[in-house]
């Protein structure tokens, strides 16, 4: 029934034409016309009067130059000339002398080859080169050549903005082909018809152009060009024919400081997309162009995204503003740059006492702190808040309750949550003798004790005194967790006291295996980095001394990684790459050897074709180890770049379809994880890869398959996306538990620092459902932990700067925690629970957090909104929408931008994001002193004195029921207290400030 009424509402298709109408006639009588002559009509009766005269006007010059009489050819061209040059066109039409002329233009070649060279002959070549242009669709180029010939010394920019491009367009065609002939390879590699047809086409170029331009006159030609772009607002237009040319340092030359900032833009933008070494140009050209305009910040990111410790040298001593400086050492802080990077250390140099508190991070924790009061979120969590087990729908209560398992996932969900704040209720602030640390068992109190490093994160100060007294503890494990605590507590943040190397060198020669190890990973989190030297000779030894147990030998590896990770350093290299040929068979199966592969990979994080000469000779060693080593460097030296080429490397190996009894298939997990380390660079490689994933899901080994979920925890860390949250909900209740397990993870991975309302009840679900799967009720727990870490203060994503800088100690921490996920059971549900506190390596606050240029907090509104793709528009577009008005500190999410919400003061840094140094703006000399508004200042209360008192009673009556019900961190309750008295207002409740 419902098919026949859909048939009978659908209009019939007419198999004729409708009939047309008298109009309709004469219109497409018109079209005709101008097509050409023909069809019996004159095209003379469709010209308007005025075009009829221009028509003739043009063809009587061009008789006057086919006459013999020469006094009239320079008078007849500068005619020509004019006309052309001041004819004007739609977007959509041609202008008028070029359409008449077209039909003249074989005749105009033939006459161009029979004068003598002369000046005219070259202005004449030059109005051919223009007419060339409606005959460009033949593939002669011959727009370019005459040009060429002509030798004119007028800028092309005279015959308008087509013609340009026009031109650009043919000069890297011909460019391209001057390579191809270079290389005797066809371009492209045509058909034999078309490489006919194109010698064809040179066959009929006149005489005169058939002498093929050089790479250097194609160049001089785009060096004109490139100015005019420049000047006209195709800033893109100028860096795509500079890079044809394989030319873009000499864009340099001409970016001036009104068009700097989007050739810039577009030049890093193009980063992601091109091969190498055309990606190292761009950033140098961007580099350079940064630098000659004085923008330090931006230029010191491009030094520190190529990695050259002289070029970052050179940017961080280039101001001489002492706040300039100030807010580079805390980008510098930010990625975690070793210190010989800035200063000779070896010379005995040292930074001043100013630059080394940002540098080394040192106002972290009391920042952080405030900023958690300025939050609301300072008081302890209990572990119930998180759980919430009230919303929890439990079938049935479990009767037998693995409680040591339970009070272990406390211990981390306690560390993560209230990571930072040091005043957690069971273990900072926990009574004598009654601490958490004795509700553990063994290995748990390891965990439990370490967890102390967590909650005091970052407070060097205090931190050391609470640890302390657990260093002399007789139980070996709580001593074995001080020692982690010692190390965790110093993560991101360098002191002058040394301490963690002071406390911890000696345990490193320890013969008990805990605290040995303990001490190895605590100087692994605490210098993780810093490329430190004195620690090479503590650690190595126990690589390269074959007694020593796989799993001494691969965490002390892991723990040079950390410490070294991107330095490619040679020694270190070296021994792993001995021991891993010295070894026996026995001891390279063991589940710890791949931690010794990873260690020698975290060596070429992101340093790419560095690593060749170590990839040759693992591929040397007979042993499966080799092959897992490889993908691993291979992976780690892409990581964050986007390579193409790589990703489908990766997914070649993951194609394999291997029998895991008869041959070793780690190797495909690794793959796995490469695709999502080398696309989470950029954005549209990470989205692509989703979808290879999905496939992997479905026609995967089990390795592949428990892997899956892992790496889409890696490619989208402290960012919850819809997409990604959906399919790991999925993967969270597969059959097989090990995938389960790893979902669960990486839901919480995903969710880090989010406190993601969607997120949380899912994993409330989840607990639910698993509440008899202790293993799997864990792993729960534990991602409601990351999920509300430091209270949603502190986020694990690797890239910050807008997203432009990839946190290589970041990268290293996340890695190496999923690698343990590898084996869930060997390590994370076992003794080694312990790894999962390499996600600190990766926690930093997700903060905004602004400072007058005496570096005391100064309280600001900002504007904070989805960051917008802003590359190649015109104008001032807006870079964030959908923005709301918020007081400093502000909490900041991973594809969010700010952006000062007014004009009273200045940045000098580029991003709003981490610590940003603020200046009073000098020509905003009439705004209020800046007092703290507390988030009140209300829209028309801020505004106008005068408006103040009359909103006032207005404001406080229905803001205060806005404030009441109004969610949200930024949202104030307090009366307003704006500059007219009516700040507590409607609008100053909801929009939070001016």
């Amino acid at each position: 029934m419902a098919r026949e009424i859909n048939e009978s509402t659908i209009a019939p298709v007419r198999a004729d034409d409708p009939k047309k109408d008298d109009k309709d006639k004469q219109k497409d009588k018109g079209v005709d016309g101008a097509k050409g002559k023909g069809k019996g009509e004159k095209e003379e009766e469709e010209l308007s009067e005025e075009d009829l005269q221009l028509k003739n006007e043009l063809e009587m010059l061009v008789e006057r130059l086919r006459e013999g009489n020469t006094n009239l050819y320079r008078p007849a061209l500068e005619t020509l000339r004019t006309l052309i040059r001041t004819a004007t066109s739609s977007m959509t039409s041609v202008p008028k002398p070029l359409k008449y002329l077209r039909p003249h233009y074989p005749a105009l070649q033939e006459l161009y080859e029979q004068w003598p060279a002369s000046s005219e002959k070259s202005l004449f070549a030059e109005i051919l080169s223009v007419l060339a242009m409606t005959y460009s669709d033949t593939g002669k180029r011959e727009t370019l050549l005459y040009r060429l010939v002509g030798g004119s010394t007028e800028e092309p920019g005279l015959w308008g903005h087509e013609y340009v491009r026009h031109l650009a367009s043919e000069i890297g065609e011909q460019y391209a082909h001057n390579a191809a002939v270079a290389t005797d390879t066809p371009e492209l590699a045509p058909e034999d018809g078309e490489e006919k047809a194109k010698k064809d086409v040179v066959g009929e170029l006149p005489p005169s152009l058939r002498t093929p331009p050089t790479n250097a006159q194609l160049l001089a030609l785009a060096l004109e060009i490139v100015p005019f772009f420049l000047r006209h607002n195709a800033e893109p237009d100028a860096v795509d024919l500079l890079l044809e040319l394989e030319a873009i340092e000499k864009l340099v030359e001409h970016v001036d400081q009104d068009n700097y900032q989007k050739t810039c833009l577009y030049l890093v933008s193009c980063v992601p997309f091109l091969p190498p070494p055309d990606d190292t140009a761009f950033l140098r050209t961007a580099h350079e162009i940064y630098r000659r305009n004085f923008r330090f910040p931006e230029a010191l990111t491009l030094a520190l995204r190529l990695d050259d410790p002289a070029l970052v040298r050179a940017d961080f001593e280039a101001p001489k503003n002492k706040s300039m400086r100030q807010q580079l050492a805390f980008l510098l802080a930010r990625q975690q740059v070793p210190t010989h990077w800035v200063v000779n250390v070896e010379e005995g140099e040292e930074l001043e006492e100013d630059l080394a508190g940002c540098f080394n991070n040192a106002r972290l924790s009391e920042s952080y702190r405030d900023f958690g009061k300025a939050l609301g979120v300072s008081e302890p969590k209990s572990l119930e808040d998180v759980y919430k087990s009230h919303l929890e729908n439990t079938r049935t209560t479990s009767a037998a309750v693995d409680s040591a398992r339970a009070n272990l996932a406390g211990t981390f969900v306690n560390a993560f949550v209230n990571a930072g704040f040091g005043n957690d209720k069971l273990m900072v602030e926990a009574e004598e003798g009654n601490s958490w640390i004795y509700k553990n068992k063994d290995h748990g109190m390891m965990s439990a004790t370490a967890s102390l490093g967590l909650s005091l994160l970052w407070d060097t100060d205090v931190g050391l005194s609470h640890i302390d007294k657990y260093t002399y503890s007789s139980e070996e494990w709580i001593k074995a967790g001080a020692f982690l605590a010692t190390g965790l507590l110093h993560a991101s943040v360098k002191t002058e006291v040394d301490a963690p190397l002071a406390l911890l060198s000696e345990q490193v020669e320890n013969k008990s295996v805990p605290l040995k190890t303990a001490a190895i990973m605590g100087l692994g989190y605490a210098y993780a980095g810093s490329h430190r030297e004195e620690l090479l000779g503590l650690l190595l030894q126990h690589i390269s001394d074959e007694t020593t147990s796989m799993e001494v030998a691969s965490i002390s590896a892991l723990a040079l990684g950390f410490i070294f990770v991107g330095s490619c350093n040679g020694d270190i290299a070296s021994t792993i790459l001995q021991t891993l040929m010295e070894r026996d068979d026995k001891q390279l199966d063991e589940r710890w050897a791949r931690f010794l592969a990873l260690g020698l990979a975290l060596l070429f994080l992101g340093r790419q074709d560095a690593s060749d000469a170590t990839i040759e000779t693992l591929k040397a060693i007979v042993h499966p180890i080799a092959r897992q080593a490889v993908v691993l460097v291979d992976i780690c030296s892409f990581a964050g770049t986007s390579n193409v080429l790589k990703i489908q490397e990766m997914l070649h190996l993951c194609a394999d379809h291997i029998d895991a009894e008869k041959e070793p298939d780690l190797h495909q997990a690794f793959a796995v994880l490469g695709v999502a380390l080398v696309a989470m660079g950029e954005d549209v490689g990470a989205e692509m890869s989703l979808r290879q994933f999905n496939h992997l899901m479905h026609y995967g080994e089990p390795v592949i398959r428990k892997t899956v979920p892992l790496a889409l925890g890696l490619l989208s860390a402290s960012n919850p996306q819809m997409q990604i949250l959906d399919t790991l909900s999925k993967y969270s209740h597969d059959n097989d538990l090990a995938v389960a397990i790893n979902a669960i993870f990486a839901l919480g991975l995903v969710g880090a620092g989010t406190n993601n309302a969607r997120l949380a009840q899912m994993l409330r679900q989840l607990a639910g459902y698993y509440a008899k799967e202790p293993d799997c009720l864990f792993m729960v727990r534990v991602s409601q932990g990351l999920v509300h870490m430091g209270k949603g203060a502190i986020g694990v994503n690797p890239f910050h700067t807008d997203r432009s800088l990839m946190s290589r100690t970041a990268v290293a921490g996340l890695l190496s925690t999923i690698i343990a996920f590898t084996d869930t059971k060997s390590f994370i549900l076992d003794k080694s629970h312990w790894m999962l506190y390499n996600l600190v390596l990766a926690m930093y606050p997700r903060f905004l957090y602004t400072l007058d240029e005496e570096l005391n907090p100064l309280r600001t509104n900002v504007r904070v909104g989805q960051a917008v793709d802003v590359v190649g528009q015109a104008g001032k577009p807006r870079t964030i929408s959908g923005f709301q008005t918020h007081e400093t500190p502000v909490r900041m999410s991973t594809n969010e931008r700010a952006e000062l919400a007014s004009e009273q003061w200045l940045s000098y840094s580029h991003v709003l994001e981490n610590f940003v140094i603020l200046r009073p703006n000098p020509e905003q000399t009439s705004y209020p002193s800046p007092t703290p508004l507390n988030g009140d200042g209300g829209l028309l209360g801020g505004v106008t004195e005068g408006l103040g008192g009359t909103v006032n009673n207005l404001g406080n009556t229905v803001g205060d029921t806005v404030g009441q019900t109004t969610s949200g961190v930024t949202v104030q309750q307090e009366q307003g207290k704006g500059q007219g008295g009516g700040g507590g207002g409607l609008l100053g409740g909801v929009l939070g400030g001016k």
